[in-house]
């Protein structure tokens, strides 16, 4: 996080809540820009109005084929303190399309836990407080004690596997290309959120 104080840290969280919408909305959204061709953000391209329509058949296809074992479902449920889940994202992002019904599903195993979506283009202030490696990556989960207001932990822009392996493949080609961006996408489907649900239960656990 940049360097700013608890109070103005709290103000901005805040107000980001104040426009945040449930994930239901949020799914209802990707679909109706999904059938007009558009996208979230700030740029309107074509190329992204086309992420916007494969991510919503992701999406879809995650929402009804996530599984969480008895014993993540049982560590989920032993959370007894109320949090919010706080999730910057845009329509258009790949990574968030594979780990947004990950994040609602165990949200909704919880009552303790308020899951929450805000559209990173629109609330610029928020990102520039939890920014990865100085970059708005996103999706980005802020985990929030709503009693005390305060960050308890955050996850993303990946789990943790996705992570090593891009770190890995940087640290060897510098960037990404089309090829290991297909990869990432085979290993997603391959993972079925797994990594993502132990990952969050143990940020959530600290």
């Amino acid at each position: 996080m940049s360097d700013v104080t608890t109070t103005h840290l709290k103000d901005i969280i805040e107000n980001s809540l104040n426009q945040s919408m449930s994930y239901k909305a949020y799914r209802e959204l990707v679909k109706q820009l999904s059938e007009s061709n558009s996208t979230t953000g700030e740029d309107k391209t074509e190329a992204l109005a086309n992420y916007t329509q494969l991510n919503n058949k992701r999406m879809k296809r995650w929402d009804k084929t996530v599984k969480v074992d008895d014993a993540s479902a049982n560590k989920i449920a032993a959370i007894t303190k109320k949090i919010t889940w706080l999730v910057l994202t845009e329509s258009w992002c790949g990574d968030a399309a594979h780990l947004m019904p990950v994040m609602n599903k165990l949200a909704e195993l919880n009552d303790h836990i308020d899951f929450k979506v805000v559209l990173r283009d629109e609330n610029n202030a928020l990102m520039d407080q939890f920014l990865t490696n100085g970059g708005k990556s996103i999706p980005k989960l802020i985990m929030i004690d709503n009693e005390s207001k305060t960050v308890i932990n955050t996850f993303g822009p990946r789990p943790s596997e996705a992570t090593n392996l891009v770190k890995a493949y940087k640290a060897k080609h510098v960037k990404l290309t089309p090829e290991f961006k297909e990869e990432l996408q085979h290993w997603y489907n391959k993972d079925k959120g797994q990594n993502a649900i132990k990952d969050l239960i143990h940020l959530s656990s600290e």
